[in-house]
């Protein structure tokens, strides 16, 4: 929508107890965040910053030492300072920062410290214990918990749900086919179908065993599929599994073979040099256990690569050590760069010549790593379609998401070298055949929806999907209508509708990817605002009202992953830098500069601001799968406060309500 002679930003309006942050603070909060941010930008013009998950992958990561009896005892102490440090009050590990204990990774993190060396009888092995005891022991916990405790003896495999590697050969048309599920299940899946078709058991040199967590000793223990169940579905394939579990054993012999190569055909071609199978931890340490059971020599170039690519996500902090999920430096870049040119363009554009050099380098660097010759497994339901995305991590051609690449093309197209423009038009034809029959944009597929999948007893993470999302649709929408094809505008109002039949009853939207409903409604009034939805929409007003309401008292916004698991959203107990900045932008995008809120909000982002122009930022931020999985990306309270700041200062200058660009 453009603006009206009238939509002038009024700083005069906030209430008597709001303050008003002058300008002149304004500015050095920005000039501040540019300098810091600009400071941590490599050599070869990238970003990346640690993304850190809950204990369960540096627990598993100790284990798979272990496993292979390739342990590293002073990488293992500081792994276990780690584990210690983040144990939570109440005995256990939580998923997140602050969280309710998770019997999962409470397991894992204990059987860890207990390869280590931990006493069990220390005062924190003996409360993490009595935690996983009281909350119904270690037969409690998930299944790929239950998986890892039978790769060393701990449980029988038929603690497992049946999978038989015979999956891998059933056709995409099939329901059960591994082409329905997500590309993170499928790479996680194919090696792991082959490591419970072949059962090996850890060399484990210690002798480490957690018999001490079952309240039921395993071996009495008949019934391991009791839900919960999220529908009477989850029943009825408990009852397929018990019929699956006797037929496995009448597959011949030639069959299961041809099924383990079928699934090492499919691994080879995608392990993906350093970067490895699926650029994520569970898929790449599954494929080095796989080596290891097949008999492939720790020598041989694939074996070896693999496992240099996990350890490549090991994080050294001084006396700690974790294990990354997998690394970001292509989100990581293309947010970092829309903070950078956002804090560098005034109303007239006008930009130092050295935030043109870092943004130049940037472009560059991301340029040489858009995927244009890989036609990945997304092809799979758009043959026709050439490739052009781009991917999360350094490297992953067989899994380029749109989410990564609306943000790396609206960067390119704001950075304005005539170089990135086929790269650009090579992204906005592969986002456009990637949109999905209802409208939205899932982050790596089309169509990936078949619910009942999720109800399975191998899926009791609810994740083994990537169907339409409101963020991921938002970033599409706004990358399309920022570049102003008018041939697009049937496929962005297919998107805008999608949208709209997905709002919350409140005004929000879910936030798969980011925390959550503040996430997803700034996502979606950016997207909104891109496409010239008016400000007076009620769809948009009503999302304004809701993060009226949800603004805290000092000034900030806040919520935290329990809103995925049923608390109130938008909710929490402090203000956080990026959560108040998502907020703030979505309200700018909507119109609302001059709005009370905003000014607000201004005033908690320059107040909390370190003198080094950072912000601090603890709780968790993202997510990888709700309920089950969260993340904390370090870079989040870095970006976005940085680019709400400009935009506020930019805007103020402009005179005018519009946000000329779609993120």
């Amino acid at each position: 929508m453009m603006p009206n002679a009238t939509d002038t930003l009024d700083l005069s309006r906030p209430a008597a107890r709001d303050p008003i942050v002058p300008m002149a603070d304004i500015d050095r909060a920005t000039d501040r965040a540019h300098a810091a941010l600009g400071r941590r930008q490599n050599d070869d013009g990238h970003w990346v910053f640690e993304l850190e998950a809950d204990a369960t992958i540096p627990a598993e990561y100790v284990l798979l030492e272990h496993y292979l009896d390739r342990i590293d005892p002073a990488l293992q102490a500081r792994i276990g300072v780690y584990l210690r440090r983040i144990q939570g009050e109440h005995g256990g590990w939580p998923l997140y920062y602050g969280g309710k204990f998770d019997i999962s990774a409470s397991v894992k993190a204990y059987f860890a410290l207990k390869a280590i060396g931990d006493d069990i009888n220390a005062p924190h092995m003996a409360r993490a214990r009595a935690a996983i005891l009281d909350h119904g022991g270690a037969e409690r916990s998930n299944v790929f918990t239950r998986f890892q405790l039978a790769l060393y003896g701990e449980v029988p495999w038929h603690a497992t749900p049946a999978m038989p590697v015979e999956l891998v050969l059933l056709p995409r048309k099939a329901f059960f086919s591994m082409w329905n599920m997500s590309y993170w299940s499928r790479t996680v899946i194919a090696p792991l179908l082959v490591l419970a078709a072949l059962r090996p058991r850890a060399l484990n040199p210690r002798g480490v065993h957690v018999p001490e967590l079952f309240v039921t000793p395993p071996s009495r223990i008949h019934d391991w599929i009791r839900g919960p169940y999220r529908s009477p579905l989850g029943r009825v394939f408990k009852y397929v599994d018990k019929l699956v579990r006797p037929a496995e054993r009448l597959i011949p012999e030639a069959t299961r073979r041809r099924a383990i190569k079928a699934a090492v055909d499919f691994i080879e071609p995608r392990l993906n040099g350093v970067d490895g199978l699926g650029a994520i931890y569970p898929a790449m340490a599954n494929t080095v256990m796989m080596y290891r059971a097949l008999g492939v020599p720790d020598s041989d170039p694939r074996a070896a690569t693999a496992w240099e690519a996990v350890r490549n996500l090991l994080v050294e902090n001084g006396e700690e050590t974790y294990c990354q999920p997998c690394v970001s430096p292509i989100w990581d870049t293309g947010l970092a760069g829309h903070a950078m040119i956002e804090a560098a363009s005034g109303p007239e554009g006008v930009r130092p010549e050295e935030t043109r050099q870092k943004l130049a380098a940037a472009a560059g660097w991301l340029r040489d790593r858009q995927i244009l010759d890989v036609k990945g497994d997304w092809a799979i339901n758009c043959p026709d379609v050439a490739p052009g995305g781009w991917a999360f991590q350094y490297r992953n051609d067989h899994y380029p998401d749109v989410d990564d690449t609306a943000v790396v093309g609206m960067l390119l197209h704001r950075e304005g070298d005539p170089a990135n423009d086929e790269a650009i038009e090579r992204a906005r034809q592969w986002i456009i055949g990637m949109q999905s029959s209802n409208g939205g944009w899932g982050a790596f597929d089309i169509d990936n929806n078949l619910e009942f999948l999720n109800h399975i007893p191998f899926a009791d993470h609810g994740a083994l999907l990537d169907p339409p999302t409101a963020d991921v649709t938002a970033r599409c929408i706004s990358f399309l209508a920022q570049l102003g094809h008018p041939e697009d505008r049937p496929v962005i109002e297919r998107g805008i509708a999608y949208l709209r039949s997905d709002q919350e009853k409140e005004g929000c939207w879910f936030g798969r990817w980011g925390t959550n409903y503040i996430y997803g409604t700034w996502s979606v009034l950016c997207a909104y605002n891109a496409a010239g939805v008016a400000h007076d929409d009620p769809s948009m007003v009503r999302a304004v009202e809701w993060l009226r309401a949800v603004q805290r008292e000092d000034g900030g916004w806040g919520e935290d992953c329990a809103s995925y698991e049923g608390a109130t959203p938008g909710i929490y107990h402090e203000s956080l830098p990026s959560q108040t900045a998502w907020a703030v932008l979505g309200l700018m995008a909507a119109g609302q500069h001059g709005d009370p809120a905003v000014a607000r909000g201004m005033a908690f982002l320059t107040r909390m601001q370190n003198a080094d122009g950072e912000w601090d930022e603890e709780p968790y931020n993202a997510v990888g799968f709700p309920k089950v999985f969260y993340l904390r990306y370090h870079g989040y309270r870095q970006f976005f406060p940085l680019m709400a700041l400009s935009r506020y200062r930019n805007l103020a200058s402009s005179n005018s309500r519009h946000v000329a660009f779609g993120f």
